[in-house]
């Protein structure tokens, strides 16, 4: 499958073998075959990379009842954990699936990189959910370290109450558990899939 990150990869593979001939716009056919042949390969390696670990989590992580998909060259699994009320502190029973979690990508995809999504439900300030988020997100961010992944390939970033990503749409408290949660995000390409939370203090989601 030809994604976005091929289309971009090869126009600038163009660009760049025209600027390397000098002065003049030619490029030998081929040498421009060439590098769109290896572009296609590496972009497939990554597709099947993409795919067997999407069918490998959905079958580890179904007694876990967790929600595997895969989009724009990345695999997520949704909700790795949940979070009580104004509260960063990964529970007992989000472990299991964590260290399952870990096992996979240690054992057969090391160069991944992970991106550990925080989220809060919409009670206090967005500025202070956001904060909360990147919270929980190194919680479990530090968990999987101390479990064998690099913390060079993890990234922890916040989208704190952010409307769109809300499973219960203005939901808090005992109803909005399932907007206190984290979700991982898979990436071959080593790009991010957030950005990172800023800080704060006032109230709690």
């Amino acid at each position: 499958m030809i994604n976005s990150t091929f289309r971009w990869t090869a126009g600038s593979l163009i660009v760049a073998t025209m600027a390397l001939g000098g002065c003049t716009s030619y490029v030998k056919k081929a040498d421009f075959d060439s590098a769109i042949a290896e572009l296609r390969a590496n972009d497939q390696k990554q597709q099947q990379q993409l795919d067997s670990l999407t069918q490998e989590m959905q079958q580890r992580f179904a007694k876990y009842d967790a929600q595997i998909s895969q989009m724009a060259g990345r695999v997520r699994l949704d909700t790795a954990a949940h979070f009580a009320f104004n509260d960063a502190t990964l529970r007992d029973q989000d472990k299991p699936l964590l260290d399952d979690f870990a096992k996979v990508i240690s054992q057969h995809y090391p160069d991944a990189v992970v991106t550990v999504e925080g989220f809060a439900d919409p009670a206090g300030s967005a500025s202070y959910n956001r904060r909360l988020g990147e919270r929980r997100a190194a919680a479990v961010r530090d968990y999987l370290v101390q479990n064998g992944l690099s913390a060079e390939h993890l990234r922890a970033v916040s989208y704190g109450e952010a409307t769109n990503r809300q499973v219960e749409r203005g939901k808090t408290r005992d109803q909005g558990e399932p907007n206190r949660r984290v979700t991982l995000v898979v990436d071959f390409a080593g790009q991010s899939s957030g950005e990172p939370a800023a800080s704060s203090s006032t109230a709690a989601g």
